[in-house]
């Protein structure tokens, strides 16, 4: 039984307001954390940005037993630009599309899939069916990134960094640390993978201990290391190590200690209400529109 489990993938999002709206109506998740930070993350969770950003964490429960989104917001940056590199996110619930109906908010169809996108571009593929096991309860499935290379791909992600293999086709393959978790889907795109600006992160969390061995493992296999071994402080929480690697297209993968990590990560009751309070004191795009100017875009 692996050690390693599925925590949350990392959006950047250029409007808050919408996202949160999005995330709350649409999917019907629940914020569980939100904290402001007045300079850029030593690991680069915000990016490759210095200045004032926040962090909103938003799924169907706990991070204990659900994989959830994280969103960063970076003052003064309205958009990103997408890349090539994020597929989607599966979602098996009844609710999605109903929300989306009643909401009027757009629901195109992809073949037999139904498929709703953020306000910032990123796309939710939605399964029109509850999960009724108690185990597998969170409706968030799976995680699909772009492969140049399926092959090596697969053998990084199961060789090195411990994954099984549940299934594999020509373009695609579904991997993960426990049948009870979030899967990874990589698919083969057949050419280069573009990060854009709008870059993502998958995070998974092991024993702390793990961590020095799992760089080891990656540099002597020669595969990049993007952040060594460090410690990140959280002000008046929990402080966690985490190791930032990226795989053979780039995609950039977080493996933080899970004791520290499932004390930093407990659901905050006033989530909603720090959220809220920090979109209504953030006046910069009022501040834009009364100049006749846009926010930048991160080109």
């Amino acid at each position: 039984m692996s050690t390693k489990r599925a925590l949350h993938f990392v959006f950047k999002v250029g409007n808050r307001t919408e996202t949160a709206k999005f995330y709350r109506d649409i999917l019907g998740m629940k914020f569980l954390r939100h904290e402001e930070f007045e300079e850029g993350c030593k690991a680069a969770c915000n990016g490759p940005y210095d200045g004032k950003w926040s962090k909103s964490m938003v799924g169907y429960g706990p991070e204990d037993n659900h994989f959830v989104v994280e969103l960063t917001y970076n003052y003064g940056i309205g958009s990103y630009k997408l890349g090539t590199d994020f597929r989607g996110i599966t979602i098996h619930s009844k609710k999605v599309i109903e929300n989306a109906q009643k909401n009027g908010y757009p629901v195109t169809e992809e073949g037999d899939k139904k498929v709703v996108i953020s306000p910032d571009g990123y796309r939710f593929i939605v399964v029109d069916e509850d999960v009724r096991e108690v185990s597998k309860y969170d409706p968030v499935k799976k995680v699909t990134l772009a492969s140049s290379d399926l092959k090596k791909s697969v053998d990084y992600w199961s060789r090195l960094a411990g994954m099984t293999v549940y299934t594999q086709t020509e373009k695609t393959a579904l991997l993960g640390y426990g049948d009870d978790q979030c899967s990874l889907e990589l698919y083969d795109i057949g050419g280069d993978v573009d990060h854009g600006t709008a870059f993502g992160r998958i995070a998974f969390s092991c024993p702390a201990a793990e961590l020095p061995g799992i760089e080891q493992t990656m540099k002597s296999e020669g595969q990049k290391i993007l952040t060594p071994l460090v410690s990140l402080d959280t002000p008046g929480k929990a402080t966690v190590s985490v190791v930032i690697l990226a795989d053979p297209d780039g995609h950039e993968i977080c493996f933080v200690g899970d004791e520290a990590f499932r004390e930093l990560s407990q659901v905050d009751p006033n989530a909603d209400k720090l959220l809220d309070e920090a979109v209504a004191a953030d006046k910069s795009d009022e501040w834009f529109a009364k100049k006749g100017r846009t926010k930048a875009s991160a080109e």
